[in-house]
């Protein structure tokens, strides 16, 4: 398959601009789901699980998702996966509305299980859609982008997703909730509608005839052995993993650090996420020339110890604030790494078998995202039986802050070696 020419740029822009529309909505998610888990119940492990069904299909269908990546046209893919999220967050704004007035949330147990029911398998289907999507994405941007230019589109990419995820996302995400509860789900279910349209205008090159499909079985084994096979792709799998999970742990617990011992309210809490992001938009502008002075070894290396003190400011800052700047230390050198370790797999990985590789990675990476969910509820219950529950909502902080600086500390050699260019 041939790149398209990097003077013939319209495939890759309507790309983007469809990615901006999803992230938006994906911004609005990020606070409106557990914002809203907040209004059925106070228990941290039952708020926890309304993220838990969104990425838990992560790790229950990444693998699916790579094998129907490479048996059909990731065009229609993209589509059909835009058009049932977009109808899965309009069945949930029609869920809310007929449950208002809510009644006050609940300390154990939750005041409405219907809607929390409901809104749970509505998370759980635009979860699963989520994984075939993003799948399909990955494998589709090598093949409108030349190789030697992946680091500048994948910097761009990021940086559309961290204005949506997190910049302007979070903060009309908080203000459609100040308005009226279901208000995000149904802005939510425009923009992926909106995406949809956008992605049925771009041309993404055909891939040639395929040999005769072998067996699942066969496929799948043959992506495995590629992934263990490469090791510097098995390692940034496994690290990816350690640190996504940990990262999920301060999801849930900044929600509540924010409400109850800082006080913000959604619309503040929506400004201190929208705020965190502009670190990561400031990287989407110098990442590709810093990966190409210092080299990708070396930047990998240093974002991930920079985002071990990131996370451990989160313990000592006091006031929206302090969670603004950590979150944007975060946010700018999380998106080098993911610059460098997105652009190092999508060169390294053959066409052919890039959905089922990218799908075997995301289930060692964005599959231990819902435990890391999982553990930052059970870790804030288990300390409040030790000490004061306002001291105990740090608890995620804490225990995040030691993985990443282990984490790093065991893949130092092993990032240093791998990469091209400079190393360690």
């Amino acid at each position: 398959m041939t790149a398209l020419s990097p003077h013939d740029r319209r495939p890759f822009r309507r790309f983007l601009l469809a990615a901006g529309f999803t992230n938006l909505g994906d911004g609005i998610a990020t606070l409106a789901w557990t914002w809203l888990a907040t209004h059925l119940t106070r228990d941290p492990f039952l708020i926890a699980l309304m993220p838990v069904a969104l990425r838990l299909p992560w790790f229950l269908f990444a693998i699916p998702a790579g094998l129907v990546t490479d048996r059909v046209q990731r065009k229609r893919l993209l589509l059909a996966m835009d058009l049932i999220r977009g109808l899965a967050f309009g069945m949930a704004a029609a869920c809310i509305w007929q449950a208002l007035p809510l009644e006050p949330p609940q300390a154990e147990g939750v005041s409405d299980p219907l809607l929390f029911t409901a809104l749970a398998l509505c998370a759980a289907v635009i979860g699963i859609a989520e994984v075939f999507r993003d799948t399909a994405a990955q494998t589709v941007l090598p093949s409108i982008v030349d190789h030697d230019r992946l680091e500048a589109a994948n910097a761009r990419f990021w940086t559309v997703e961290l204005v949506g995820n997190t910049l302007l996302g979070p903060a009309l995400g908080a203000f459609l909730i100040g308005l009226a509860l279901p208000l995000p789900f149904v802005v939510n279910a425009a923009a992926y509608l909106v995406a949809a349209l956008i992605l049925a205008r771009i041309t993404i090159p055909r891939r040639g005839e395929r040999p005769a499909r072998a067996s699942i079985r066969q496929e799948l084994g043959e992506g495995l052995r590629f992934l263990v096979n490469q090791p510097t792709l098995r390692l940034l799998a496994v690290f990816t993993g350690g640190f996504n999970l940990l990262h999920q742990m301060i999801v849930v617990g900044l929600v509540l650090h924010a409400q109850e011992n800082l006080h913000l309210g959604a619309e503040a809490f929506g400004l201190v996420l929208s705020a965190g992001a502009f670190g990561g938009i400031v990287a989407g502008f110098v990442a590709s020339p810093i990966i190409r002075w210092l080299g990708g070894a070396r930047v990998a290396q240093c974002a991930s110890l920079a985002c071990g003190f990131a996370f451990g400011l989160l313990l000592l800052v006091e006031s929206g604030l302090g969670l603004s700047v950590a979150l944007m230390l975060f946010s700018f050198f999380g998106l080098l790494w993911d610059t460098v370790s997105v652009s190092f797999r999508q060169r390294a990985v053959p066409d052919a078998l890039l959905g089922r590789v990218n799908s075997l990675y995301r289930l060692c990476s964005w599959g231990m995202m819902p435990v890391g969910l999982a553990l930052s509820g059970l870790s804030v219950e288990l300390a409040s039986q030790l000490v004061p529950r306002e001291t105990a909502l740090l608890a995620p902080f804490l225990i995040a802050t030691i993985g990443v600086f282990v984490l790093t500390l065991a893949g130092w050699r092993g990032i240093g070696r791998g990469f091209p260019g400079r190393t360690a």
